[in-house]
């Protein structure tokens, strides 16, 4: 069983086939809520492989965006997907920001907060930085109920291993609920706090397209996939297998829901 602190975040390419690729559809619906204005300067908090980051460039018109990540290897990734002059990718912590106080107008971070070690202090770093008035908003996957893909590959792990629990990210984050993003928030001393779900269809061609990605190693489910012998993860696949939704054309349909919250520097 290996522990909580395993997750790998090393291959850009390999998360872009897990996860990524449903990201990038939630970035654009995310950005639609937020409703912010031109020329505006933001920081992307854990930006990954880029998809908010790449999303901001294309409906957001910003003056500038500063992107950090805690992992290398992301960053540089991101930094080869977003060619745009205005961006700028750092390696850093989110709880100790390269920014100086009261410096930006708008301060994001997508299906990253949850992996912040101290999430709320993350976010009081994400508020210390926008400017008053400024705007402070995430998204995580809400991996409890409505994020499919994923909530299917844990009901199966468990009930095959009751042990995997430890590693289901429902347990483990359990801030990805929008009462608790809220309450995070709050004490960060935010103002007009809201929060909104947002969907993405989630389509599989086919059981390999659904099952190849957890293959990739990157992140707690494709980890713990990989932490198991053939034969075990041989069950672990076909136990998956029975339990999806297919069409009559083979392809699997499914949702990816996501908890976004928002709130003002006063």
């Amino acid at each position: 069983m290996p522990s909580t602190s395993a997750d790998v975040w090393a291959s850009g390419a390999a998360y872009e086939l897990y996860i990524g690729r449903w990201s990038r559809r939630v970035a654009p619906a995310f950005l639609t809520w937020l409703q912010c204005v031109p020329d505006a300067s933001w920081l992307d908090v854990g930006c990954g492989t880029g998809a908010l980051t790449e999303a901001i460039f294309g409906a957001a018109a910003p003056a500038r965006v500063h992107a950090i990540d805690a992992s290398p290897s992301y960053a540089q990734f991101a930094r080869g997907q977003v060619r745009d002059r205005r961006a700028t990718f750092v390696v850093a912590d989110a709880r100790s920001l390269p920014c100086a106080a009261h410096s930006i107008d708008i301060a994001v971070s997508g299906l990253a907060l949850n992996f912040v070690p101290q999430p709320d202090e993350a976010l009081a770093e994400m508020a210390r930085v926008v400017r008053t008035g400024g705007v402070v908003a995430v998204y995580v996957w809400d991996y409890a109920g409505e994020m499919q893909l994923v909530r299917s590959f844990w009901d199966a792990a468990v009930s095959l291993d009751p042990r995997a629990s430890q590693l289901d990210e429902a347990r483990r984050f359990p801030i990805c609920r929008p009462a608790a993003l809220e309450e995070l928030f709050r004490r960060a001393g935010l103002e007009g706090i809201e929060s909104v779900a947002i969907d993405v269809p989630t389509r599989f061609r086919d059981f390999d397209d659904y099952w190849h990605p957890f293959l990739g190693g990157q992140g707690p489910a494709p980890g713990y996939a990989m932490s198991l012998t053939e034969d075990r993860r041989i069950a672990l696949r076909e136990h998956i297998l029975a339990s999806l939704p297919f069409g009559a054309d083979g392809s699997i349909n499914l949702i990816a829901r996501a908890w976004a919250a928002r709130g003002t520097r006063a």
